[in-house]
């Protein structure tokens, strides 16, 4: 069995949350997602039909220059800026991915911002209305998660909701270290070291003792410039190990409850 630590050289594909704990999103399958499309696409029609009809019914008489330009802003209005405001809004979601159980993410799982939103919606009418979808289709087959053009220009990628992902449960901190890790300076600990933290303690039964005690000790001797100040000495590594990830994991989840918090003021403010 390896005596090498346990924290370099596993993060390829996964996304890592806040615990530095690696897991690979479920990448929403072609067919959801063209279906998602095909529901998308027809709200946008139905959109679009309604106002032709209601811009005939009101018999307005303007000129073909007026007509043509109020058109031409409606058309952009349903194509582009709805789809914008409505992925902004709803942190990657349309109709469509409502239905069938879709979001589109980042590349790294975090939510899509505004300017990729407005990238994805820019890149649809060329590969999607003018072509019948036949580039996005193209790519999505080749790209190792289903990405059509304006994914790749906008680094996003759709996941499927729908499918659990299940992660490790959380170190648990010894009740005799819970005072001084609630109290201690947590630094900014890298990820490959968190994460590796982890997964040696996951492992730690299945190690052969001498191996344990050293990647164990390497493991603490790495993390201590992020802590402060230390724990009384005498505790044994994989106790201190597992207050920092328990600590460190519990204030990462009070910051993104905080976050939530505050969108959703945000958002009730702004009529949302």
């Amino acid at each position: 069995m390896t005596t090498a630590p346990a924290h370099d050289g596993y993060l390829r594909q996964e996304q890592v949350t806040g615990e530095a704990v690696a897991v690979e999103l479920p990448v929403a399958s072609l067919f959801a997602r063209v279906l998602s499309r095909i529901i998308d696409t027809l709200v946008e029609a139905f959109a679009l039909v309604a106002f032709f009809v209601a811009l005939s019914v009101t018999n307005l008489r303007l000129s073909f220059a007026v007509q043509r330009t109020i058109v031409l802003l409606v058309v952009i209005a349903v194509v582009v800026v709805y789809p914008v405001l409505l992925e902004t809004v709803t942190r990657g979601k349309s109709v469509g991915r409502y239905a069938l159980g879709l979001r589109v993410v980042r590349d790294d799982g975090g939510p899509i911002t505004t300017r990729q939103a407005l990238v994805r919606a820019l890149t649809a009418p060329i590969e999607i209305y003018s072509m019948s979808g036949a580039p996005a289709l193209v790519t999505a087959l080749v790209t190792q998660r289903a990405k059509r053009l304006g994914d790749l220009a906008a680094g996003t990628y759709a996941i499927s909701e729908r499918h659990a992902v299940r992660l490790p449960r959380s170190p648990r901190v010894h009740p005799a270290l819970a005072t001084w890790a609630a109290h201690a300076d947590l630094g900014r600990i890298p990820t490959s070291l968190a994460l590796g933290t982890r997964q040696f303690l996951a492992r730690a039964q299945t190690l052969r003792p001498d191996s344990r005690e050293a990647i164990g000790r390497d493991l603490l001797d790495r993390m201590r410039p992020y802590v402060s100040p230390p724990p009384s000495p005498g505790w044994h590594p994989e106790y201190v190990l597992a207050a920092i990830l328990a600590e460190r994991s519990r204030r990462d989840s009070l910051k993104l409850q905080r976050e939530d918090a505050l969108r959703a003021r945000v958002l009730r403010r702004a009529g949302w």
